[in-house]
Parts: structure tokens; sequence; C-alpha cells
């Protein structure tokens, strides 16, 4: 594994406040023993660990790309939490996340980005789609944007269904190299007019060490499943990305192509 120069926090969760029912893994506010909010992200959800690993990876490579994005935190949830939750389906969630979770700080007041209510500037907006074409986030779309403003700013959250081919590992080098074809769905793709621009800035700044110190983040206990090793598995990730960032042009082509067609 990589030697990491990068950390997350890690907080203890000490309070669960409300569901937020709208999400379809029932993520939470809760609050952490550093007296902060959060929107926190269950391991026991519906997918898993592996969405906890999408958005961890989605959300540093979106920091490090110069995009506003909540601050990730490791927060740990204690086994009591699901003794006296009276909501059964909340209860068995949390039975079954004890441990290790992940958080995004709660941005108090954001308001959902509506792209009839705001335009977004070609730049950001080719930085974003770029981004997810790079991730293969399908869930940046009109009906779910996934994008905040606070504080008259545009942030992002909730990339935990990126990455996608790994809940099929069998063929990750094939997916590495497709297009990304859902991105005629993208809610950003009308305003994305300066990929070429984005793909010479974003390529140079992601290095193979950024890469490998981001997915040097996941914790041990999330990539220790099924019939290889954790640090084999570290590495896929690791490679995944790097195969789809040498083949970007791929997935600016399409993107392109779909903006120009509409189809």
């Amino acid at each position: 594994m990589a030697t990491n120069n990068l950390q997350l926090r890690t907080v203890n969760v000490t309070r669960y406040v409300t569901p937020l029912r709208e999400g379809g893994s029932l993520p939470a506010i809760a609050e952490a023993d550093d007296d902060f909010l959060y929107v926190l992200k269950f391991r026991g959800a519906g997918q898993g660990v592996k969405a906890l690993i999408a958005e961890l990876i989605g959300g540093e490579l979106a920091r490090a790309l110069g995009l506003k994005i909540p601050e990730l935190v490791f927060a740990n949830l204690d086994e009591a939490f699901g003794r006296t939750e009276p909501d059964e389906e909340i209860q068995d969630l949390l039975k079954a996340s004890v441990g290790q979770n992940l958080a995004l700080h709660y941005l108090s007041g954001a308001i959902t980005f509506d792209p009839v209510v705001t335009t977004i500037d070609p730049l950001l907006a080719s930085q974003i789609l770029w981004l997810d074409c790079l991730l293969t986030n399908v869930d940046r779309t009109p009906r779910n944007t996934n994008m905040l403003i606070w504080h008259k700013e545009l942030w992002l959250i909730d990339h935990g269904a990126a990455l996608y081919f790994h809940h099929s590992w069998d063929n990750w080098k094939e997916q590495a190299v497709r297009p990304f074809v859902q991105v005629k769905d993208h809610v950003l793709l009308k305003w994305a007019t300066e990929l070429d621009t984005v793909d010479a800035e974003f390529r140079s700044i992601i290095t193979e060490q950024l890469i490998r110190d981001i997915v040097g983040l996941i914790p041990e206990e999330w990539l220790s499943t099924g019939d290889i090793t954790a640090d084999e598995r570290r590495e896929v990730y690791i490679q995944f990305l790097l195969t789809r960032l040498a083949s970007s042009e791929i997935f600016v082509n399409e993107a392109k192509r779909a903006r120009e067609t509409g189809i």
C-alpha cells in the first residue's frame, strides 16, 4: 500500500437527529462529539461499504481539483444506537452499521441546486461534468442533482453512485475505457462547453500519487470482502482510475457528442 499523505478526521456519533428519507440509502443527520452536525452515510445501507468507498474517492478527488465539497470524516457508530430507536427500519440500519461509517459536514441552510433557477459558469459546469465522467457517476441528473447552493456557491454532495464497476469486478479493465454514455442525462451538460480546457488542466493535477493517496484513505475493513485481499482490491481502484484518466479523450468526446446531438 502507498504511503498516504492525506488524512480524514474521525468523529464519534453522539446523537441521531433525523433520517433523510429522500435518499434511497436512508442517510441521516447526526451530531458528533465535535458538536458539529453531519450527513451520515451508513455502511449497513443498501449498497454497503461500496457506496462509502465511492463517496470517499469521489469527494476527495473533487476537493483535490478545487471543487467545493463538504468535509468528509470517518464516523464511528456505537452499538448502543440501535437499541432505543423506535423505527424498526432505522433500528436495523443502525445495528448493521456499527463501527466506521462516512459522514459529510452538514451545510445548514443550503438549498438544492435547481437548473431552472440557477445558471452555471461554463468552466465550472465542465469541471464537474468531467469529474463525473471520470468517476462514472450516474447520479447528477435534473431529477436528482446532488448539488447544493450554500452561501451563493455550488457544493457537490453524494458520490455514492459513482465507480459502479466495483459492483462487478470481473470486467473492470473494459469498463475503464468505455465512454460514459449516461452523460446525456447530466444536469450540467448544456453548460459544459470547456471540456478540452478542463481535460488538459485536470489531467495535470491528478497524478498517480494523488490517486494512491486518496485510495489509501479507504479503511482496510471496507475492502476485506470477497476472495481477493484488501491490498489487491485497493490496487484495482488505483488502476481503474489511472486507466480511465489516460483514456480521458474517450469520455470527453462522448460528452461533446451528447451535447452537440442532444442524445
